[in-house]
């Protein structure tokens, strides 16, 4: 037997240990759902948290501190990728944690998936692209002329990132509100 093979018969199997555990305990089971909305809920609200600041602080004020617009760019380019790593690895607990089946919990997958995807281009399609072109324009792109094609494709670029970043945040928000109204929902009774 392959390794492939053997491994979907392994999560076949514990797949139907914990319906069989859920179905002779739905108490137990509606707990554990609940605990897997609360810490998605929780690690999905301190990214997006983190994003906001990011985004509303962190990026503005560097670019209004800073001597040069070409450090402020280069130190927010050193925070954007923790943050898109972050959302990557935080995208996938909330995936992982939101149960299959229920319709409620596909919109909860479905936002896990959507941060999942916006950090990921940004940060495996975007950024290495951002990072090509800063190559070939140097120091500064304020230097070259507004109509330069460089300038203009880092300006594309920059504006693409700032969606995916965007995307990322409103589905993290949709994670966090589906996985709190999981968290509110009446246990059930013996």
């Amino acid at each position: 037997m392959n390794h492939d093979m053997g491994s979907t018969i392994a999560a076949v199997t514990a797949a139907r240990r914990r319906n069989e555990r859920d179905a002779a305990d739905p108490v137990g089971a509606s707990h554990r759902n609940q605990l897997r909305a609360l810490i998605s809920a929780i690690v999905t609200a301190i990214w997006g948290g983190a994003a906001l600041i990011v985004v509303s602080t962190v990026a503005p004020a560097a670019f209004r501190v800073l001597p040069s617009r070409s450090l402020a760019g280069a130190l927010v380019g050193e925070v954007l990728p923790v943050l898109f790593i972050a959302g990557l690895a935080i995208g996938t607990v909330a995936f992982v944690l939101a149960p299959r089946g229920s319709p409620r919990m596909i919109v909860r997958r479905a936002g896990a998936a959507g941060m999942i995807v916006g950090c990921g281009v940004a940060q495996m399609v975007i950024a290495p692209r951002i990072a090509v072109l800063r190559e070939k324009i140097g120091p500064s792109v304020e230097a070259l002329a507004a109509t330069d094609p460089l300038r203009v494709a880092f300006g594309q670029l920059h504006g693409l990132s700032v969606l995916a970043l965007g995307v990322a945040m409103v589905f993290a928000l949709l994670t966090v509100f589906t996985s709190s109204a999981a968290v509110r929902a009446a246990p059930l009774r013996d």
